[in-house]
C-alpha cells in the first residue's frame, strides 16, 4: 500500500501545482486514481475489467468509510457539479459511439434517460459506491477524450465538464487516499507497476 499512497499523492501534488489549467488538473487526478486502484490482475489472462475494477475499489473504500467521508462529497459539496456531469451527453459513452456511426447506438437518448433514472435511485437510496460508478463512468468518457487527443487544450468548448470533472476528482482523491492510509492493514493489491532495482 505504501508504494501506491506514494504514487497517487506525488500526482495530486502535481495536480494543485496546476493553478487554473483544469485540463492538466483533471489528467494529473486520474492518474492519481489509477495509481490508488490498479493493480496486478491487469495483468492475468481474464482481467474483470476496468468497470468492475472501479466498482470492487468504490465497494471497498464505502465499506471502510465510516465517517461517510465519500457520502459527505458526493451528496453535499459537489451535488451540482455530480448531477451536471450525469446529465451531460457529451460524457456519456453511447451519445459518442451513435455519432461515430457504430451500429447498436441508434437509442442512445433512451440508454442517456434511463441511466439518469438508475443514477437518481442510487442517489436517492444514499448507494454510495453505485453512485460513485455512475459518475466514474462519464469521468472516464471525459478522460478518454483528454488522453486520446479528442480535445483542444483549454478549448472554451465543453469547460464545464472539465472543470467539475477536475473539481470532483480534485477532493475525492485526497479523501481515497487518506481512508486507504487509515486502513494500512487492507488488502489494495499489487502496485501496477512494482519498483524493481
Amino acid at each position: 500500500m505504501g508504494l501506491r499512497v506514494h504514487r497517487a499523492i506525488s500526482w495530486i501534488g502535481r495536480a494543485e501545482a496546476c493553478g487554473e489549467d483544469d485540463d492538466a488538473r483533471f489528467i494529473f487526478l486520474w492518474i492519481a486514481f489509477n495509481a490508488a486502484y490498479a493493480d496486478e490482475r491487469e495483468f492475468q489472462a481474464i482481467a474483470p475489467g476496468e468497470r468492475a475494477a472501479f466498482a470492487d475499489f468504490f465497494g471497498r473504500l464505502v465499506a471502510l468509510d465510516g465517517d461517510r467521508r465519500i457520502y459527505k462529497a458526493v451528496w453535499q459539496r459537489f451535488s451540482g457539479p455530480v448531477r451536471l456531469l450525469l446529465e451531460n451527453r457529451y460524457v456519456f459513452n453511447p451519445f459518442w459511439q451513435h455519432h461515430n456511426g457504430i451500429d447498436g447506438f441508434d437509442d442512445w437518448e433512451d440508454q442517456f434517460k434511463s441511466s439518469a433514472r438508475s443514477f437518481t435511485q442510487a442517489f436517492q437510496a444514499g448507494d454510495t459506491a453505485r453512485v460513485l460508478s455512475f459518475v466514474f463512468d462519464r469521468l472516464y468518457v471525459l478522460r478518454n477524450q483528454l488522453v486520446h487527443g479528442g480535445a483542444t487544450w483549454n478549448s472554451g468548448v465543453n469547460r464545464a465538464q472539465v472543470r467539475d470533472g477536475a473539481a470532483i476528482l480534485g477532493f475525492l482523491m485526497p479523501t481515497f487516499i487518506d481512508l486507504m492510509m487509515d486502513n494500512p492493514g487492507k488488502d489494495w493489491g499489487k502496485p501496477f507497476y512494482p519498483v524493481v532495482p
